[in-house]
């Protein structure tokens, strides 16, 4: 733990110092897959994720600067891809002159010729369950159930108490529970 904050806080300050090829190239190396897994969670499709986390690189690498170190860099990214992610959700839902909702539902809906998803029809059953939960609480229950992010961390990355959180993911696995048992494959 000691190490990884010290290696940390010298690739924040590498890239603060001088936002150079290598720091910067480190940083994509130790956070790109978690992000992307992170960033896939919410846009279901694996081209999408792509742009979007090349966004949220673009945005880190702009804005590293303006990073306090109020939070682990790991939750400031979080936040940058969450954030890139729905943005890009709303985007999308726009562009298709659809709700967000019908959106979530058209990208499930996609999943079974995606060649990139790995999944069956339980997950995709999963995948319908989370989408019937409100935002708040589809994103608590990713980072929980699919990440296994702490609920430190969480509460980082949603600027909420760690005791809402619990309740959020306690709520929406009874939810979900509950879909899964009433809703044939």
């Amino acid at each position: 733990m000691i190490e990884t904050q010290i290696v940390e806080s010298q690739l924040i300050e590498d890239l603060k110092r001088q936002p150079n090829r290598v720091a910067f190239n480190t940083l994509v190396q130790q956070y790109q897959e978690r992000l992307y897994w992170h960033i896939r969670q919410m846009v279901k499709n694996h081209e999408d994720t792509d742009d979007v986390l090349q966004n949220v690189f673009i945005k880190v690498h702009r804005s590293i600067h303006s990073f306090k170190g109020d939070s682990k860099l790991y939750t400031w990214l979080y936040r940058i891809a969450t954030n890139e992610a729905i943005t890009f959700l709303n985007k999308r839902a726009k562009q298709y002159q659809i709700s967000s909702e019908a959106l979530q539902e058209r990208l499930i809906d996609s999943l079974e010729s995606d060649p990139y998803f790995e999944g069956d029809q339980i997950q995709i059953k999963l995948q319908r369950a989370i989408q019937t939960l409100p935002e708040k609480q589809q994103a608590v229950f990713r980072m929980k159930y699919f990440e296994d992010i702490t609920y430190d961390e969480m509460s980082d990355i949603m600027d909420t108490s760690v005791g809402a959180l619990k309740s959020s993911y306690h709520i929406a696995t009874k939810k979900i529970t509950t879909y899964l048992k009433t809703h044939s494959l």
